[in-house]
């Protein structure tokens, strides 16, 4: 499988302090990856290198192939959708208006097409048509946040990335947009790089997890793998909550499926 995104030695600081040393990943199309690790380790500044927000101190980063620093920044973004904590959507626009907007700059004359696109993502998102005409203060915390999120699908990006998307609604909501989210990437086999704080959530959503601390690379591997054989104390700490949760011998942690609040085996 070919990589989607390319990280070559990445370095980056901020004034005297280095985020991300000597940074290197390679995360294959297709694949659902979570990051996750102490505060300040470099996990948003990693995702919003991706999408050009943040520009390395040296090193490369490619997207199919191509170094993202010889391509057009505003286009690059328009081609990647990006959801964060908290709707952040344009207030005065409608549901609607919201959704189409990144259709509407790619697609200026196809009017029809950009219908069809609100249409289709509102009902993969579980939006009612009936919403299109409302604002967001209209709308309650969880249908702000599946707006972001078919606002940053509508058009039809090959690339997610999502900085702890859920972080501002309650954990009922959040375990339901847990749920939809995953339905979404086994629907579309689009590529995520999500961001959170929950390692519970983490290895519920994620392919892949992406450990990191102190903007260093600690793990990356499949969820089960992470609490079967954690490769450093940090992870082995990080995940300590959860192995114990799980009732599950190692030999059978590949079959384990995660909830909100760990493994469902435990249930």
């Amino acid at each position: 499988m070919s990589a989607a995104i390319e990280f070559r030695n990445i370095c980056k600081s901020y004034g005297e302090k280095a985020v991300l040393e000597n940074f290197s990943l390679s995360i294959e199309k297709g694949e659902f990856v979570t990051i996750i690790g102490s505060s300040g380790c470099g996990k948003t500044t990693a995702l919003k290198l991706v999408n050009g927000l943040l520009t390395p101190d040296s090193g490369e980063i490619l997207i199919d192939g191509e170094d993202i620093a010889g391509t057009d920044q505003v286009q690059l973004r328009r081609n990647i959708g990006y959801a964060i904590q908290g709707s952040v959507l344009f207030p005065h626009m409608t549901v609607e208006q919201n959704i189409a907007y990144v259709p509407n700059l790619l697609n200026r004359r196809d009017k029809k097409r950009t219908r069809e696109a609100v249409d289709k993502w509102m009902g993969i998102v579980g939006l009612d048509a009936e919403l299109k005409g409302r604002y967001p203060d209209e709308l309650s915390g969880g249908q702000q946040q599946r707006v972001g999120i078919a606002r940053a699908l509508a058009a039809s990006p090959e690339l997610l990335l999502m900085d702890e998307p859920f972080g501002a609604v309650d954990e009922i909501t959040r375990s339901q947009l847990q749920s939809e989210l995953r339905r979404i990437y086994e629907q579309t086999g689009i590529t995520v790089l999500f961001v959170t704080h929950d390692i519970a959530e983490a290895l519920r959503l994620g392919t892949k997890v992406l450990v990191m601390d102190a903007g260093k690379i600690e793990q990356y591997a499949p969820p089960a793998e992470l609490l079967r054989a954690p490769a450093t104390d940090f992870v082995r700490r990080l995940v300590e909550k959860e192995r114990r949760a799980c009732r599950l011998p190692d030999e059978q942690l590949d079959s384990c499926e995660f909830s909100g609040a760990g493994c469902a085996a435990k249930q």
